[in-house]
C-alpha cells in the first residue's frame, strides 16, 4: 500500500474509532435532544398561523383598538424566531468547544496543525 492510501486508511480508522467515542456519542445525543424539540416547536408556531388565518376566524377578532390577534401573533413569530437563534448561537457555542475537546483526544495531530 502506498503512504496515501495508507494514511487515507488510518484517517478513516481513526474516523470511525471517534465516531465510537463516548464523547462523541454524548455530544450527538445533547446536540439532538436540543436540535429536535426546538425544531418541532418552531414548525409547529410557524405552521399554526395560516393554518388559523386560512381555516378559522380566531385570530381574526380586534385584540387591540383595530390591531387583529393575526397581528399580535405575527410579531409573536418574529420575536420568537430571533429568540430561538440567539438560544442557539449559545447553545452551538457549548457543542462546538465539546467538538474541539473530542478533536483534541482523538486527532492530536489535527489539534496542533489547526
Amino acid at each position: 500500500m502506498n503512504t496515501a492510501k495508507q494514511r487515507e486508511f488510518n484517517s478513516n480508522t481513526k474516523f470511525e474509532k471517534a465516531i465510537e467515542s463516548v464523547r462523541f456519542k454524548k455530544l450527538m445525543g445533547e446536540k439532538k435532544r436540543f436540535i429536535i424539540p426546538l425544531t418541532v416547536l418552531f414548525l409547529i408556531l410557524y405552521f399554526t398561523l395560516p393554518v388559523l388565518t386560512s381555516f378559522t376566524k380566531v385570530l381574526h377578532a380586534p385584540a387591540i383598538g383595530d390591531i387583529t390577534w393575526v397581528w399580535l401573533f405575527s410579531f409573536f413569530l418574529i420575536v420568537m424566531t430571533w429568540s430561538l437563534v440567539t438560544i442557539y448561537i449559545k447553545k452551538s457555542a457549548k457543542f462546538d468547544k465539546m467538538a474541539a475537546k473530542i478533536i483534541e483526544e482523538e486527532f492530536p495531530e489535527r489539534a496542533e496543525n489547526g
